[in-house]
């Protein structure tokens, strides 16, 4: 009986504990705003990787590092006539390698209005030639603006616009044989429109862009025995297209397809000639991983082919975020 009794005071003292740590218990298993979804993990991952998609608070920056390599292979036939016979007949390899390091700033001017800077470092070369150039690429200013209100569940547009400057050794200035160019050599404009759309654990996005290229005038470079005065670079126009899949909180996976065409160059020489090129047509598939190496960090691995002839055979990336806290602290002025 008095087994009974002690055993009936120890259920009755332990309901009591429990119900006093039921609510403590369902608080704290419930999720907070800072608790990590899959679908908020998705839109990170999702804003390490394309960072164009989503606008900053006003006042806010940040600082991103990527890095890109590509290799291009072909082959050059060298052939030499005499009447109509062939004297001489060689087939060499081609192979271009290219290895791009960007830094990219980022300013919220607006709830709605992003500012950027994108700095490159440029590091070429050529098998074939035994040619290699290195320096700054072409810096260019971004702007991406948000028209509407993001609302969850519903698809965002932002709309995009760049302008890129002509800091890279121009092609156009560099004398031919010596070193490879690091720049276009002429200034650029480029506007567009990107779109998302979470379809938990999946984001779906695509984007379109159109760019106009400034005609360079006084060129002056002896090509073939002649003088170029002007190059009138052709219009481009880019699509591409996704979706990114949350594999767990931690870890992510997106495809896309990046497709591109420009249109005809004209080479105006100083006699009256005119020179032109061919349009060109680039395809690119891209693989990408996101893994989330610390609680605010997520690095981007990705992977890319070439599918038409005018694209790079394989491209290899590298992104992530640089904290600027450090910077802030270092700069902010000491409370009293």
């Amino acid at each position: 009986m008095r087994l009974w009794y002690l055993y009936g005071i120890f259920l009755y003292s332990f309901s009591l504990c429990a119900g006093a740590d039921v609510s403590d218990a369902r608080d704290a298993l419930s999720q907070g705003d800072d608790d990590t979804t899959q679908e908020k993990s998705l839109e990170e991952v999702f804003e390490a990787s394309e960072n164009s998609y989503s606008l900053m608070k006003e006042g806010q920056t940040s600082m991103n590092y990527s890095m890109s390599y590509s290799y291009t292979a072909d082959q050059r036939l060298n052939i030499k006539f005499s009447g109509s016979t062939i004297q001489a007949f060689d087939v060499s390899p081609s192979a271009t390698h290219n290895l791009t390091n960007n830094f990219s700033f980022d300013f919220g001017y607006l709830n709605n209005l992003t500012l950027g800077l994108s700095i490159p470092l440029v590091s070429k070369y050529d098998t074939v030639d035994s040619l290699s150039g290195a320096g700054i690429g072409d810096v260019s200013i971004n702007a991406r603006w948000q028209p509407y209100a993001y609302v969850p569940g519903e698809l965002s547009k932002t709309v995009t616009g760049s302008f890129k400057t002509k800091t890279g050794d121009s092609p156009f200035r560099t004398i031919s044989g010596q070193r490879l160019p690091t720049g276009s050599g002429y200034y650029s404009l480029s506007g567009g429109m990107s779109v998302n759309k979470v379809v938990d654990p999946v984001m779906l996005f695509g984007s379109s862009s159109f760019s106009y290229a400034i005609p360079e005038k006084d060129v002056n470079q002896v090509r073939s025995g002649q003088l170029l005065e002007e190059v009138r670079p052709g219009v481009s126009i880019a699509m591409s297209g996704g979706f990114a899949y949350s594999l767990s909180y931690d870890v992510s996976l997106s495809m896309s397809f990046q497709g591109s065409y420009s249109d005809k160059s004209k080479y105006i020489f100083r006699n009256g000639g005119v020179a032109e090129t061919d349009s060109t047509m680039s395809g690119v598939m891209n693989f990408s991983l996101g893994i989330r190496v610390s609680p605010k960090t997520i690095t981007n691995v990705g992977v890319g082919f070439g599918m038409t002839e005018d694209s790079p055979d394989i491209m290899l990336s590298l992104s992530m975020p640089i904290s600027l806290n450090g910077l802030k602290a270092k700069f902010e002025p000491a409370s009293s």
